[in-house]
């Protein structure tokens, strides 16, 4: 599992993207892989974390800076073939929910003991 994303700046938006895969590959982990890279190249992106289990589930929460930015994204062409190759083949259902993170805060083991009081 990669690391997570690094913290960002307060007020930003999550795009949450809950899913259950079919099981389809058809070229789905270089699409989920070029999504992530066009992302990355729209403004207003911040990051992306994703994780999916053994039965396929998964979520992914993209983090982005305005709602304007993610309605960019939501616009681009590339991203609206991808949903659509999704809804044919590769998803039997997913959720997408868009919240405005206002307060963040963690740990990382490099830090010492956990405050249990934070």
């Amino acid at each position: 599992m990669a690391p997570v994303e690094p913290s960002f700046k307060p007020p930003y938006y999550a795009v949450i993207f809950s899913n259950q895969r079919t099981e389809v590959d058809a070229g789905y982990g270089d699409m989920a892989a070029r999504m992530v890279a066009l992302a990355a190249q729209q403004p207003g992106y911040l990051g992306v974390d994703s994780v999916r289990n053994t039965e396929g589930s998964g979520i992914t929460v993209s983090y982005w800076r305005t709602l304007d930015d993610i309605a960019a994204w939501r616009r681009n062409t590339e991203h609206a073939e991808a949903r659509n190759a999704g809804r044919a083949q590769w998803y039997r259902d997913f959720k997408v929910r868009i919240a405005k993170v206002e307060r963040e805060y963690g740990w990382h083991v490099d830090a010492g003991p956990a405050d249990p009081a934070a």
